[in-house]
């Protein structure tokens, strides 16, 4: 079993922003594969679950409604609930030290100032799990208001492209491996049209 975790903040003010882009990733994948999430109140995430490509091993899809900065207290939930060791768990999330539209993928690591990942590390208590960050570029002010800003007409195309990307490079992790989704995806940007 693995665990897929999107990072964002529920509620329709925060649907369109860099912050969310997690789960715009999952919300993608569900569309793609025809997957309902349904809110679990045990674990306060929005989940599914599908067959991995392949193997057909259990994916579990989470979407923590506990707000960015908490949301290990869910994924350490999901995570505990399903025996998910921390390595089976991924997290994709937004990333400012990254130019829009490049994606990286890293077997763990430090939270390096991003919220969210402080927290699940704390709940997973480790930061060794694999993880793929979306570059939403580097503010030119606020950071807090560039993440919670949305994201600009013109960024959108780049948006599509780099969530695309990020799912090809979350499932690679799962089916390959990190290193060798590392050694696929990183410093790739979606190539234009």
């Amino acid at each position: 079993m693995k665990l897929l975790v999107g990072l964002g903040n529920p509620g329709g003010q925060y649907e369109t922003t860099r912050h969310n882009v997690g789960w715009m990733a999952l919300d993608r994948l569900a569309a793609e594969h025809r997957l309902a999430f349904k809110t679990d109140r045990r674990f306060r995430a929005d989940v599914a679950e599908m067959p991995l490509p392949e193997s057909g091993e259990r994916v579990i899809l989470a979407k923590p409604l506990t707000y960015m900065n908490l949301s290990g207290e869910s994924v350490g939930a999901l995570a505990r609930f399903y025996k998910v060791p921390p390595e089976d768990v991924l997290a994709v999330y937004d990333e400012m030290a990254l130019p829009l539209g490049q994606i990286r993928v890293r077997p763990g690591g430090s939270a390096a100032g991003h919220n969210g990942v402080k927290s699940l590390i704390a709940h997973l208590g480790t930061q060794d799990f694999p993880r793929v960050r979306i570059g939403v570029g580097a503010p030119g002010g606020s950071a807090i208001g560039h993440v919670l800003g949305a994201f600009r007409k013109e960024e959108w195309p780049a948006v599509h492209d780099a969530v695309t990307l990020a799912l090809a490079a979350a499932l690679a992790v799962f089916r390959d491996g990190v290193e060798a989704a590392m050694n696929r995806y990183n410093g790739k940007a979606p190539k234009p049209d």
